[in-house]
């Protein structure tokens, strides 16, 4: 497995070479995969414009990860890797051994190889709200959450626990919940924010029977979730 990385320190020149989705799958990749727009390579005035316009850009955002990168020098943590996605402006660590896989409804997925319950997804709609904490208390928001949404009518819904974190700025609930039905439990991790006019949700969970031997690796996955300025 290759070394680790810094979290946000590396990104700045990971975006030098990220003009496509980049997908390291095999054992030996690197611990990022970075989502980014492409540029085209039209040598028109008109394109030439665009490629000028698309690098300010470019740079603005260096910059704003250059910014980042003094205010953070946590690394990935070792069987772990790094999603960024710059086009939708999020990122997070899922464990090294996991797949990407595609879940209906959500902008990234990833699962064990053998454990398809075990996964960690993303999703994200579009909110006029400026902050998570704009939709009322932590505790009614995500009571409702999970009873409302989350629960099917023949599931039995638990919140074990509930935290709020800030990073930049930024604020982050992140909660454990139980779904109980008459054939099986599953217990997640759910963090929910909101920034860039979009209301973010990042769920990670695994059958019930498993849960105690994974929590601790799972609470990673949740804790890591980032909001990036697009």
């Amino acid at each position: 497995m290759a070394a680790s990385h810094g979290w946000l320190t590396s990104l700045p020149n990971q975006l030098a070479v990220a003009s496509s989705v980049v997908n390291h799958r095999s054992a030996a990749a690197a611990s990022f995969v970075v989502r980014a727009s492409s540029t085209d390579a039209s040598l028109t005035e008109k394109d030439c414009l665009r490629r000028r316009q698309v690098l300010v850009g470019l740079s603005a955002l260096t910059a704003a990860l250059s910014r980042a990168k003094s205010a953070s020098a946590e690394e990935v943590p070792e069987n772990f890797r790094a999603f960024v996605d710059f086009t939708d402006g999020y990122a997070y660590y899922y464990p090294s051994d996991w797949r990407d896989f595609d879940y209906m409804g959500h902008d990234s997925a990833f699962k064990d190889r053998f454990a398809a319950l075990q996964h960690v997804r993303v999703s994200f709609i579009p909110t006029e709200k400026k902050d998570i904490r704009d939709l009322g208390s932590m505790e009614e928001v995500i009571f409702n959450l999970v009873k409302n949404i989350y629960a099917a009518p023949n599931q039995i819904p638990s919140i074990y626990e509930m935290q709020e974190r800030t990073v930049d700025g930024k604020y982050y609930w992140t909660f454990e919940y139980e779904l109980e039905s008459p054939s099986f439990s599953r217990t997640a991790f759910a963090t929910i924010a909101i920034g860039n006019g979009r209301y973010y949700t990042l769920v990670v969970g695994a059958n019930e029977r498993r849960w105690t031997r994974l929590r601790n690796k799972l609470k990673v996955v949740a804790d890591s979730f980032r909001i990036l300025d697009i």
